[in-house]
């Protein structure tokens, strides 16, 4: 259907891990199989919903891995909030990520409402 490396949100998306990869690489190894595994998670799995769904044969399919992507992207967020609030992560710093996802979670959407338009 799409070839998911031309899309500019899978772009953004794939950034945006390696952010939250060196993100969370200074944070305290007791939390690496915590709140680090989970965000690392999250984050690679924004991209890869957006890809896996660029594979599929129908627009339904498609904007069904978009949702996916997009509460991974929620997901995300509340671990960032998270983070923030235990001092993980400096307010900053969060600040950052933050308006990161939200471009990248109004890209999701955007993306979502055109396929979804198309006849």
């Amino acid at each position: 259907m799409h070839n998911f490396r031309n899309l500019k949100v899978w772009q953004k998306a794939v950034d945006f891990a390696v952010k939250v990869y060196f993100t969370t690489k200074e944070f305290p190894s007791e939390e690496k199989y915590g709140i680090v595994s989970q965000m690392r998670r999250a984050s690679v799995s924004v991209p890869s919903n957006i890809a896996e769904g660029s594979a599929k044969s129908s627009k339904k399919t498609f904007c069904n891995s978009l949702e996916t992507s997009l509460g991974e992207s929620y997901e995300l967020e509340t671990q960032l909030e998270i983070s923030k609030r235990v001092g993980l992560i400096t307010e900053e710093k969060s600040t950052l990520l933050e308006d990161d996802l939200i471009e990248i979670k109004r890209m999701i959407n955007g993306f979502k409402s055109k396929i979804e338009s198309q006849s």
